[in-house]
């Protein structure tokens, strides 16, 4: 009994390991679009793109809700990391550029359908060009 427990942890261990190989083996992407607050977006909760949705955005990421690229190709994007920052929860980088359109060097590694991203640089900030508050107005708050 003990030596199948043995095997089926090593065998365990081989698959962890070659997961983590595969994890390893990214592919290097420049990508251009929206930074966003992921839950907004995917969940469709409330309106989550632009300058209507901004300052929810910068609460939502400071708040620890995962930050992601709305790719011009369509895809969201999940962000990992990026460039520099060690910091897992709420990146002072990402609080920066929520909701600006940028382009990025990383590395895009797919898992059961996610895309995740991880940045190695910014490459260009063109601040928010999505504007929708005329339309939908300020979320959450209006002035």
């Amino acid at each position: 009994m003990r030596a199948r427990l043995i095997a089926s942890a090593a065998l365990a261990l081989s698959i962890g390991l070659a997961a983590g190989d595969a994890l390893a083996a990214g592919k290097r992407v420049k990508l251009t679009g929206e930074i966003i607050d992921s839950f907004c977006v995917v969940s469709g909760i409330m309106f989550g793109l632009g300058t209507a949705h901004h300052q929810c955005a910068v609460w939502c990421a400071v708040g620890g809700v995962p930050v992601g690229i709305l790719g011009d190709d369509g895809k969201a994007y999940l962000i990992l990391k990026v460039e520099g920052d060690d910091t897992n929860l709420a990146p002072q980088t990402l609080v920066n550029i929520q909701t600006h359109k940028v382009t990025v060097d990383g590395e895009l590694h797919v898992r059961d359908g996610v895309n995740y991203l991880l940045i190695s640089q910014v490459l260009a900030d063109e601040g928010i060009v999505n504007k929708t508050h005329a339309e939908h107005g300020i979320v959450p708050f209006g002035e």
